[in-house]
């Protein structure tokens, strides 16, 4: 706080007298200012790193967390991971659930459900349902 403080007031007061005002070395403040621009060997590591994983990450189609991504990218371990997706604000979107029916607008005859869910019958061969899918289809080749 004291390099920021002494690097916005630079115009208005020397460096000299700041430094001894505020109790820092002056080669410290010169030190402070070299050293900020530079990127640090675990910022270019990060950078490394989230740049793999947001290239696994869109491959897998946004699809896998950081266990699976681990097994995709073996130099990384599971933490590494992790910690990188959250900097990144990615999280693994879930895989839709399968639904065989489409209540889609199709233009096609759809009879109304007279069971509503309601499958408990007093006697046998008051209630039946089906399902499309149980009907075999089989397919002949003719050549």
């Amino acid at each position: 706080m004291k390099y920021v403080f002494i690097e916005k007031h630079r115009a208005e007061f020397s460096v000299k007298a700041m430094c001894r005002v505020l109790r820092v070395a002056r080669s410290g403040w010169y030190a402070w200012r070299l050293r900020r621009h530079q990127i640090t060997p675990r910022q270019q590591f990060r950078l490394v790193c989230d740049a793999a994983v947001r290239q696994a990450f869109t491959e897998a189609k946004q699809r896998y967390g950081a266990p699976r991504l681990a097994d995709e990218l073996p130099e990384y371990n599971v933490k590494t991971i992790a910690a990188s997706l959250r900097r990144q604000g990615l999280r693994a979107k879930a895989a839709r659930k399968f639904s065989p029916v489409s209540y889609r607008e199709h233009g096609l005859p759809v009879y109304d459900n007279l069971l509503k869910q309601d499958f408990y019958a007093g006697a046998p061969n008051q209630k039946w349902a089906g399902d499309i899918v149980s009907i075999p289809v089989i397919r002949t080749i003719h050549f």
